[in-house]
């Protein structure tokens, strides 16, 4: 293990962290969904519905930051209405 630690005046602290161990076991081979799961997703797909574990462009959209005029700049904005 390595020690490691952060120092602050009068007060010590050591973490000691795990040295790393042989590599991960391959993860066992994945297994097709039932046939009436596998039905519902192509339904699902037809109609243009989102679909577990699919990028959804729609969700990317709407949980983007929203960045105002000035917000990141260092200069306020000189209107104060977010033009």
């Amino acid at each position: 293990m390595t020690p490691s630690y952060t120092a602050a005046p009068g007060r010590h602290r050591q973490l000691f962290v795990p040295a790393p161990t042989g590599s991960v076991p391959p993860a066992p081979p994945a297994q097709q969904d039932p046939p009436i799961y596998r039905e519902l997703m192509r339904v699902w797909a037809d109609r243009g519905r989102t679909l577990p574990g699919r990028h959804d462009p729609e969700w990317v959209r709407l949980v983007a930051p929203l960045v105002r005029p000035g917000q990141f700049s260092g200069s306020p904005d000189p209107l104060g209405d977010g033009r």
